[in-house]
């Protein structure tokens, strides 16, 4: 059931026609995705995570002893662990590939029913709807539950 309420795609964040990056992002974490370029090793591409930089500045702080990266079949992913869970990012990197007001709706609402989903795993809430303004996952109902 939780699967029915992971991302359906990637953003695309695309400058003078390239795309630079795609992500995506749970309650938990961002995930960037980097094709790379064609004929360079693998061995020569590095990345730094740093709590509010990874090679620009991040929207929103991150966990970095929980954050990576991986290359695999010419692309780099890196998964930043959110340091407040449940905040919807409207991109990973600042001022690069924000999200639309309405994509930002549609994230925070698609987050909303992942907590749902998360706190009554024997509910299955993929098709529930929200009418109105969706409210924030980290504060509704005294917020996200700790572990």
């Amino acid at each position: 059931m939780a699967e029915n309420l992971a991302p359906e795609k990637r953003h695309s964040f695309v400058h003078n026609g390239q795309k630079v990056f795609e992500w995506d992002q749970t309650l938990e974490e961002v995930n960037m995705y980097i094709e790379l370029p064609k004929g360079v090793p693998t061995k020569l591409f590095h990345c730094n995570i740093q709590a509010s930089h990874v090679e620009h500045d991040l929207t929103h702080p991150v966990k970095t002893d929980s954050s990576f990266w991986t290359i695999e079949d010419g692309e780099m992913h890196i998964t930043l662990q959110k340091r407040e869970k449940g905040k919807t990012w409207s991109s990973p990197i600042q001022g690069q590939g924000i999200l639309d007001p309405y994509a930002a709706d549609q994230e925070q609402k698609r987050l909303m029913l992942q907590r749902f989903q998360e706190e009554n795993p024997g509910f299955d809430f993929s098709q529930a709807q929200f009418s109105g303004t969706c409210p924030d996952p980290r504060t509704f109902m005294g917020g996200i539950r700790s572990e």
